[in-house]
């Protein structure tokens, strides 16, 4: 019997009444990383996993390596989401995106066979989004944010300016999901929909491909100046113990080994917070270590449990106590500061700094920008300007987001107000 590939994935609404969340089934051929990579979708589309799973006794096919000889545990993968988030998400685009993430069929006959994807990604063209405002306008970052979110269009770098005479220009460099943004038609929708939100206060707005200069700048990175990693992660450098954490409650991590003859045993308890499974997932992932089934929880008090069977990527168990041991502390601090927050006085002004963790793989946390813009227009503090970029720390590479915020506003707003603000938008503690 034949296999259709639009069935990989199947999205069910709520059919129960009192029921809020809606079922995401995943069925298709496994591959590592593919836990992350389906979670990282489902929270672009702003969307929480409130449980799941990935049940056992998954049909087995044959075994095979990657371009960079990452080996799959060959294993056909089942993964069940109950999701809860926004009412008017769009459900069709977002089965589309996570068939996109799916490893493809190479037969339709017979289980046998599944092409490797689990590659670098493919490099988009960049383009840069360039308008001039007549004036500024409280939540306007946020504003302009959610249309290119809206139009799958992902933020590299942003660089916004303020003049004296108050006009303000944007400049926003984007990837297109779509890979349309080169056409005159995506460009037209693109500059249409940013006119109808800005309104009459904006002059201009051209779209234009960024150059070869410019592309290399945004995908390089450079290192921090020793000031903002000092505030970013200063206690963390000093004395081990991370900075900015933001979860109150512990985390309990413990591995087993002799409750599969298989597999290590991951169990963890924590505190839930917005992309919590894609922060257990994008650290496994970065390790290569491959998820062959597990489940997961989260109840109203946001206590979450996870339990999740896991191998090497040799196939085998995790029986070195100092490996363990690694990895549990790594679990723990992830979830413990899975991105930093910082408000500071740098002279006159007042700077607002997030970071992030990247991916091996270059992918960024999705919404970041969104998150920050929604919750200063939601505290009524204007944006100065905003510099983007990833800069290595530590052997690591951070997107870091650097806000100046408008003087005037932040004499009105407590800087511990902000700073709260901004983390309980991005871990979705509202």
């Amino acid at each position: 019997m034949g296999i259709v590939y639009e069935d990989a994935v199947v999205i069910s609404n709520p059919n129960r009444e009192g029921d809020y969340s809606t079922v995401i089934t995943v069925n298709c051929p496994d591959k590592t990383g593919l836990g992350c990579d389906l979670c990282r979708t489902i929270l672009l589309f702003g969307l929480s996993i409130c449980r799941g799973g990935i049940p056992e006794g998954a049909v087995s096919v044959l075994k095979l390596l990657v371009s960079y000889s990452c080996p799959i545990d060959g294993k056909w993968c089942y993964i069940v989401f109950w999701v809860i988030g926004r009412p008017k998400a769009r459900w069709d685009l977002l089965k589309k995106r996570l068939l996109d993430v799916c490893p493809s069929y190479l037969s339709t006959s017979d289980i046998q066979y599944y092409r490797p994807e689990n590659k670098q990604p493919l490099r988009h063209n960049l383009f840069l989004l360039k308008f001039w405002c007549s004036y500024d306008q409280k939540g306007l970052l946020h504003d302009v944010t959610e249309v290119l979110c809206e139009l799958e269009l992902t933020i590299k770098r942003v660089k916004v300016s303020t003049t004296p005479d108050g006009s303000v220009l944007d400049l926003f460099f984007v990837t297109d999901s779509r890979e349309l943004l080169h056409t005159r038609k995506r460009q037209e929708e693109t500059i249409g929909r940013l006119r109808t939100v800005l309104g009459d206060s904006v002059t201009s707005c051209d779209i234009e491909r960024a150059g070869p200069e410019v592309t290399e700048c945004s995908e390089g990175s450079c290192y921090l100046p020793p000031a903002f990693t000092e505030d970013l992660f200063g206690s963390e450098m000093h004395d081990g113990n991370p900075n900015g954490t933001l979860v109150s409650n512990p985390i309990l991590v413990s591995m087993d080994n002799s409750l599969s003859p298989s597999h290590t045993v991951v169990q963890i308890l924590c505190q839930d917070h917005k992309g919590l499974i894609y922060d257990i997932m994008r650290t496994l992932k970065d390790r290569n270590i491959q998820i062959s089934y597990g489940r997961f929880f989260a109840n109203p008090e946001r206590n979450c449990e996870v339990e999740l069977f896991i191998m090497q990527r040799d196939g085998e168990k995790i029986v070195d106590p100092n490996k363990q041991e690694a990895l549990s502390s790594l679990l723990q601090a992830e979830l413990r500061s899975p991105l930093r927050v910082a408000v500071v006085n740098r002279g006159p002004d007042t700077e607002l700094l997030v970071a992030n963790p990247v991916e091996l793989s270059r992918r960024g946390r999705p919404l970041v920008f969104y998150d920050i813009t929604l919750a200063l227009k939601i505290l009524n503090t204007q944006i100065f300007s905003v510099e983007i970029a990833r800069h290595m720390i530590r052997n690591r590479e951070w997107e870091v987001y650097r806000i100046i915020l408008d003087e005037r506003d932040c004499l009105s707003v407590p800087r511990k107000k902000i700073e709260e603000a901004v983390q309980n938008k991005l871990m979705g503690w509202e």
